[in-house]
């Protein structure tokens, strides 16, 4: 089993690796003329690493468009990579054969953003729920149907909703089903794509909550998705910032907010509303526009917005580099 060592307030603590993205690429093709013939790529995902240990959080998070949505889909095999490695306790997913893939798909499940597109309106609850229990011969008869009871109550609601559709229901009950599904196959790894964007204010924290407590519970491990950098700080254990398909800035969730090393991560800082009204903070206003993921910018791709800007930006790409205590920032200021 793979294991990586982190330094916490000088205790060295061992931590298994559940998932080790390397190098992730995902090129969308333009075809254009009457021939279909591709012109051109649209960099979605653009050299991505990251890792997940059993047990945390790790938050992706970034302005729309960024990529964060199609990371996550690409991992969880929806969409197939252009290149690049995810280590599943250290075997490469997209290396799996179809049979493989399918038994190995419990373990990793996702959280749709729009509760309601991701549910089946012709089907009830609990079929909803049964279905992947079923498909995989977890539960069958009245297994199945027990299970699913188990499971509304778990995400707070009742065994009378089974027979219900999921237009039956406000956005936030619909959410606790989608809950409920991806929980039905116990996995180990739940990626949950903004799982509150589409929810009221009052409805997100509780689900926030539900989230979280289900964690404690069952142990498995979350790659949250999400813009909300209030939420982010709040549920995840680390935090990786995306921007026009790359990953500018990782770190524990305390440090990334207290000490933001890259500029674009700063900005997004600066944008958080402040709680105490007596506070004033410099709020960073990016100028221009996020280029274009067809024809991104030589070098360092922030350096169109970038108020530090210097000549070796566009000369040369920044890596993600070690600046110590796990804080990696792709910036050549840090370099």
């Amino acid at each position: 089993m793979i294991s990586r060592i982190t330094e916490n307030k000088d205790v060295m603590v061992s931590k298994n690796i559940l998932l080790e993205v390397k190098k992730l690429k995902k090129y969308f093709p333009i075809r254009s003329g009457i021939f279909s013939r591709i012109t051109g790529n649209v960099h979605a995902v653009d050299d991505v690493s990251f890792y997940i240990s059993e047990g945390e959080n790790l938050g992706l998070v970034g302005e729309s468009g960024c990529g964060k949505t199609t990371t996550g889909r690409v991992v969880l095999g929806l969409q197939k990579p252009t290149s690049g490695e995810a280590l599943f306790y250290g075997e490469n997913i997209f290396e799996y054969s179809k049979a493989r893939r399918r038994a190995e798909r419990r373990n990793m499940q996702i959280i749709f953003q729009d509760p309601y597109a991701s549910l089946n309106p012709g089907m009830t609850v609990e079929k909803i729920i049964g279905e992947p229990m079923w498909f995989h011969g977890i539960a069958k008869g009245k297994d199945n149907r027990d299970r699913v009871t188990e499971l509304l109550e778990t995400v707070g609601l009742s065994r009378q909703h089974k027979s219900r559709y999921p237009h039956e229901f406000s956005g936030g009950q619909r959410q606790r089903i989608g809950i409920a599904r991806a929980l039905s196959l116990n996995p180990k790894l739940i990626i949950c794509d903004e799982p509150v964007s589409a929810l009221d204010v009052s409805i997100q924290a509780q689900v926030i909550n539900l989230l979280e407590d289900l964690q404690s519970k069952f142990g498995f491990s979350y790659l949250f998705i999400a813009h909300d950098l209030s939420v982010i700080k709040h549920i995840s254990n680390r935090v990786a910032v995306m921007y026009l398909g790359k990953i500018v800035e990782t770190a524990e969730t305390e440090e990334l907010f207290s000490h933001p090393q890259h500029p674009y991560t700063e900005a997004l800082m600066s944008a958080v509303p402040v709680p105490d009204p007596t506070l004033k903070r410099e709020r960073i206003i990016l100028k221009g526009d996020v280029p274009s993921p067809i024809n991104p910018p030589s070098g360092c791709y922030f350096r169109t917005r970038c108020r530090y800007v210097k000549p070796i930006c566009s000369e040369q790409e920044p890596l993600l580099t070690d600046l110590g205590g796990a804080h990696y920032a792709a910036c050549h200021l840090r370099c």
